[in-house]
């Protein structure tokens, strides 16, 4: 089962404020547990929103919509996120509950989201089988 932990922004990362070296060594600490423990898929801070573009689709089959940053409401904009694969919900919400204060504040927020399975989407032999060979792809291009 993957485990997103979505870290959500604040005014600081809002601002581009740089993590302190104590937040960084914590974040590397508990990323380093993830590695030994096999779980960790990715894990990546993003920058601000003004450096961001939201597209949206304000009509079926209509243009894209497209804004350019920053966004309002930092607590509704992703300042980072963490890829897990474990075997059970408790075990994402352990790894969860780990995880440093992601803003080192006190105004940190994690939410942990279950990623759908591929199989859960799709019934269709033939088209899981694409699917497959797609993610397989991308893991040889990885390699490389």
């Amino acid at each position: 089962m993957r485990f997103m932990l979505i870290v959500k922004a604040t005014a600081d990362s809002e601002a581009g404020a740089a993590p302190s070296a104590e937040l960084i060594e914590a974040m590397q600490k508990y990323n380093e547990e993830l590695v030994k423990a096999g779980v960790l898929l990715a894990a990546d801070g993003l920058m601000p929103s003004a450096n961001g573009i939201r597209i949206s689709y304000p009509e079926p089959g209509g243009k894209p919509k497209i804004t350019d940053g920053p966004f309002t409401e930092a607590k509704e904009i992703i300042a980072g996120y963490t890829l897990i694969e474990v075997k059970s919900r408790e075990e994402a919400l352990e790894w969860a509950m780990r995880m440093p204060d992601p803003h080192g504040n006190g105004q940190g927020e994690i939410e942990l989201r279950q990623v759908w399975d591929i199989a859960d989407l799709m019934d269709n032999p033939e088209t899981l089988a694409k699917e497959e060979a797609l993610r397989n792809q991308i893991m040889e291009q990885q390699k490389a």
